[in-house]
């Protein structure tokens, strides 16, 4: 099983391309970053783990900008957003961004796809929260136009793009319907969610990996009936705290990457973490 790490990194934290070093040189698969433009303090919208919001969410680095730094220095670790806000963003500038990143890393980026939880900070952006999910997936479709090898026009519900060069091409290449650098979706378990897997992502990037074992077959279902290859689908559960046994039931579950979330702290507590965390890479402490 391959073990990468989440960090929120911020302006207060351990710095990327430290952070980036390190897990390259004791053997992690990759480093998946969040992403908040702003928090703005007039916020009705409840933080989704319950209490106060946590420091880290108003001060993150630009995911973009901190994997690039981190991809100068490595050369193996694996490169994420978790997640990017696609209906946050200008289509056209994210796929110029995303290109670029899978192309200078040789094809080690992985979008992480998500819709957001906070309506004011996605209203500021020009956002409205009902049409989030197609909205994304409107963008989605358009940055496929971009990236493919001919010039492809695109006309959505939200936008459009006439057939343009658009260079670089990401790295990675075509799989089914899916266009550019591997693809997961977050989000929690239902028929929307899958649907939007099974038409334009490589798999799925849920949070915590809690109830795998009921939501799996449903997904697989729908992944196979869209005509994808079953032995395609890929689950990467995110943000986990390792606990005794957990790692082993994704194993069973056919899963073959999991996140491991890292504190937003300064460098020796990160680094303290990474040690505890670097017994599960060998695969022998998964129980």
């Amino acid at each position: 099983m391959r073990i990468a790490v989440t960090i929120f990194l911020t302006d207060e934290t351990i710095a990327p391309v430290r952070l980036a070093r390190e897990l390259e040189q004791r053997g992690f698969a990759g480093l998946y970053l969040p992403e908040h433009t702003h928090i703005p303090v007039e916020r009705v919208t409840p933080y989704p783990a319950g209490g106060d919001l946590p420091r880290e969410y108003g001060r993150t680095l630009d995911p973009f900008v901190a994997l690039g730094q981190a991809a100068a220095v490595t050369e193996r670790l694996g490169l994420g957003t978790g997640i990017t806000l696609v209906a946050q963003h200008d289509p056209i500038d994210l796929a110029k961004q995303i290109a670029t990143l899978d192309h200078l890393s040789g094809g080690r980026f992985t979008l992480g796809v998500g819709f957001g939880w906070n309506v004011e900070e996605a209203a500021d952006h020009g956002v409205e929260w009902r049409t989030r999910r197609e909205l994304a997936r409107d963008r989605m479709a358009l940055m496929h136009a971009l990236w493919s090898e001919e010039p492809t026009a695109y006309d959505g519900a939200f936008g459009g793009v006439r057939a343009s060069h658009a260079h670089p091409k990401p790295a990675q290449k075509p799989r089914g319907p899916v266009v550019g650098p591997r693809t997961l979706v977050g989000g929690a378990a239902g028929p929307k969610l899958f649907a939007h897997i099974a038409e334009y992502a490589d798999g799925w990037l849920p949070i915590g990996g809690r109830g795998l074992t009921e939501s799996l077959p449903v997904l697989r279902s729908v992944w196979t009936d869209a005509g994808r290859a079953p032995a395609a689908l890929q689950v990467v559960p995110y943000a986990v705290l390792p606990g005794p046994g957990k790692l082993a039931h994704y194993a069973e579950l056919g899963v073959e990457e999991v996140v491991l979330q890292l504190p937003p702290a300064g460098e020796t507590e990160v680094l303290r973490v990474l040690d505890e965390y670097a017994r599960y890479l060998d695969g022998a402490s998964l129980s």
